[in-house]
């Protein structure tokens, strides 16, 4: 067998500019593992409308044309051994054409996989030589829901850092409890409703307490119209999409991170939350059980249960030591479990054990 870092690769993404969701952060960790690995390595961005830059490496850009990216990957095929996929979209672009099959591996992170497969799209992940799954709950409810997935491994993500926030939390000035997340107008997966209507029980106990609620989408309106109708809307501000260069400030006025999602195939917030030494609050129905350790490093409630969801916020924000206790527990997970440096020793051991000569 034929060691990958020998071979030449050719990285297939939706997108790779910062500030675009964790699936990019996943195909710039992607990406960035292979490159350090010493593996040549070249790198298409389907929707970027100019180039990014990793480990010095410059990645194609096609500013959404289906086309030249279809184009671009058969082209490649001619000059590399492996191609590697952010999701299974960009994967149906991979050459099938006789004398152009490539061995390609795709990533699976939940959502995009779970809620409507299509034909092309599951016939891109059946040829697929490597499935990667970013957690064990997106690879069981995937299995569960459509079909069985051959040559298929876990490798659960990180943070693009190693190096810890130069601000930790203080635990002090207002309780404020901190959620990021997406706002879409057919649903708020990401608990916003349930932490809103939670919102006026935590004031009735805290008055004083904030929630912050940052990040972008087309339900921004639809967010505001709902805090707008609780009785604690005074105490809750919708930022919407903050720049990443202001987060490090929000993240520092926050006493705990409440996110508890209804359908996160993993959840790069939580780690990112634990990064930052924050307790976390996920839920019972994702992948957020995976990474968040209910009693451990935060709780993970049942969002069917409004009271439970109110009385773990109070408990956190009424005891700044038992919030710190967990966001030092958090932080000492991030620290072995969830750096880009566990990423990418997970990834070169997947690497090795599944790839090479076909």
């Amino acid at each position: 067998m034929t060691d990958w870092r020998q071979q030449r690769w050719q990285i297939g993404a939706a997108v790779l500019e910062a500030g675009r969701g964790g699936i990019a952060r996943v195909a710039r960790m992607t990406a960035r593992t292979l490159i350090e690995a010493g593996a040549r390595t070249d790198i298409f961005a389907l929707a970027d409308a100019a180039p990014t830059d990793i480990s010095e490496q410059r990645a194609g850009a096609f500013a959404g044309s289906k086309v030249r990216f279809a184009a671009a990957c058969h082209a490649a095929a001619l000059t590399h051994d492996w191609f590697l996929y952010d999701a299974v979209g960009p994967a149906r672009a991979h050459p099938r054409l006789p004398g152009l099959r490539r061995p390609y591996g795709v990533w699976i992170h939940g959502v995009e996989v779970w809620d409507s497969l299509s034909p092309d799209r599951a016939w891109a992940l059946r040829g697929a030589d490597l499935v990667l799954s970013n957690s064990q709950f997106t690879l069981d409810r995937f299995q569960a829901m459509h079909f069985s997935l051959e040559n298929v491994h876990v490798c659960r993500l990180a943070t693009e850092d190693d190096t810890p926030p130069a601000r930790m939390p203080q635990f002090d000035g207002p309780p404020t409890a901190l959620l990021i997340g997406r706002s879409d107008k057919d649903n708020f997966r990401k608990g916003h409703a349930e932490v809103i209507a939670a919102w006026e029980r935590v004031t009735a106990e805290i008055p004083e307490a904030e929630l912050l609620l940052a990040g972008g989408g087309d339900g921004l309106d639809l967010l505001r119209e709902t805090v707008a109708k609780s009785p604690a809307r005074d105490r809750i501000r919708v930022l919407g999409f903050v720049p990443e260069e202001d987060m490090p400030g929000l993240w520092a006025r926050a006493h705990a991170f409440v996110q508890p999602s209804w359908k996160e195939g993993f959840g790069l917030v939580y780690i990112e939350a634990m990064r930052h030494g924050l307790p976390v609050i996920a839920s019972i129905h994702d992948a957020g059980q995976e990474v968040n350790l209910d009693g451990e490093t935060g709780y993970n409630i049942d969002l069917n249960d409004c009271e439970a969801l109110a009385a773990r916020i109070v408990q956190l924000l009424s005891d700044p030591y038992h919030a710190r206790a967990l966001g030092t527990a958090g932080h000492a997970r991030w620290q072995s479990q969830f750096r880009f440096s566990a990423f990418s020793k997970r990834l070169t051991g997947i690497l090795d054990r599944c790839t090479g000569d076909r």
